[in-house]
């Protein structure tokens, strides 16, 4: 879909534009200037892009525009010019990205791990299973009619990371996809957990997203597998190329890029709610890949998230090497 359309009234005069031109114009007269960011659903779905919002305009004279939807889609939100940045966590897709000409300047800013999720009682008894021994109990108990999955389907960085995870259990999600016991919502992390909860069955959730339900009272699912490094989930940040997308607002893009990156983007990112929930729903990532002061994390990001061995190459900088 293209930006929403708004109807401006201009000497009796409609006009449509876009959604990014109408907060543009508005905020032109008042000296701002607006960035739009096309971004994954659990990011914006927990809340924490609503605190970076808010500290990010009171430091600058722009404003934030969130598009929520899956990875996939924000990606393609932002090929077709209807974003000036995307905030995501699908490394292939974003290698794609990069590679077609569209992103510029990606980092890594954050990570959190994915979590296999179902009722509390476990019926199917895969606490304590290695990731593809639970997938391949689920699969045997689904089809005897005994277990049901719940799917994304919706081509999300979650939806791509399970898919991953099913091949490495010996099985492809095109074909499960089919089977009764397999339900595809096609939608957001948030609705997918709650019809998992509904149906009691299990699926694939990211932390930040599971705990802000689960906490809230929302879902009675419990956490049975986690702490699995090909569990991890990677969020970076690309600006999108302003040579390839001459509409886009890629200055700008790099203003909140390092603010993202900052010790006080880094910091909000790991605050936020950890008092209510006790621990981060998402990580700071930007000192951790400096420093390596937890060396096995860092390796698994480097290992599942970067590019021909770096998060971003050279060849994709945008004319930042001070980002590097």
């Amino acid at each position: 879909m293209k930006r929403p359309l708004l109807w401006l009234t201009t000497l009796g005069l409609a006009v449509a534009v876009s959604v990014a031109g109408t907060i543009y114009f508005f905020s032109a007269t008042k000296g701002r200037r607006t960035l739009v960011v096309s971004t994954t659903t659990s990011l914006y779905d927990t809340g924490l892009l609503e605190v970076v919002k808010e500290r990010f305009e009171e430091e600058n004279p722009i404003e934030l525009y969130f598009i929520s939807v899956g990875s996939g889609l924000a990606i393609q939100h932002a090929t077709r010019g209807d974003a000036d940045l995307v905030l995501v966590h699908a490394p292939s897709l974003e290698r794609d990205f990069l590679e077609e000409g569209y992103g510029v300047c990606r980092k890594v800013i954050a990570y959190n791990f994915f979590v296999i999720v179902g009722p509390d009682a476990d019926p199917l008894r895969i606490w304590k299973l290695n990731v593809s021994e639970a997938l391949t109990r689920i699969v045997k108990m689904g089809r005897d009619g005994n277990a049901t999955w719940v799917s994304r389907g919706d081509e999300s960085g979650t939806h791509i990371k399970e898919m991953e995870l099913w091949a490495d259990a010996g099985f492809n999600w095109t074909q499960l996809k089919e089977e009764r016991w397999f339900l595809n919502t096609g939608s957001g992390m948030g609705y997918t957990l709650l019809v998992t909860n509904q149906k009691a069955a299990y699926t694939l959730a990211d932390m930040g997203t599971y705990l802000q339900y689960s906490r809230n009272n929302r879902i009675s699912l419990k956490v049975l597998i986690e702490a699995d490094g090909r569990l991890l989930n990677v969020y970076s940040v690309i600006a999108v190329n302003p040579d390839k997308v001459s509409r886009a607002n890629f200055e700008d893009a790099i203003v909140f890029i390092k603010f993202l990156t900052s010790i006080e983007g880094q910091n909000l990112i790991e605050s936020y709610r950890k008092k209510d929930y006790g621990s981060s729903l998402f990580s700071p990532a930007v000192n951790l890949l400096k420093t390596d002061s937890n060396p096995t994390i860092a390796q698994w990001i480097r290992d599942y998230a970067f590019i021909n061995g770096t998060e971003c190459p050279p060849e994709y900088r945008g004319r930042h090497p001070e980002l590097y």
